[in-house]
């Protein structure tokens, strides 16, 4: 499984890491600090799930 992160979308609401800290980081400014696709690792599917629909602006699309 993999997630797309659009990081120009991103508006700096962290919904992503106050959900699924674990799989989404934030840089210094409170933005996602991703760009493309980030692997996920066995177990924290339902983690990336869960972040990535907390995201009001959409910036993350599941990959299964």
């Amino acid at each position: 499984m993999k997630v797309n992160v659009d990081q120009s979308k991103c508006q700096g609401h962290a919904q992503c890491n106050a959900n699924a800290p674990e799989v989404y980081q934030l840089d210094d400014d409170g933005y996602i600090a991703f760009d493309g696709d980030i692997d996920i690792a066995p177990g924290n599917e339902d983690a990336a799930r869960r972040g990535a629909a907390a995201c009001p602006e959409r910036v993350l699309t599941v990959i299964e």
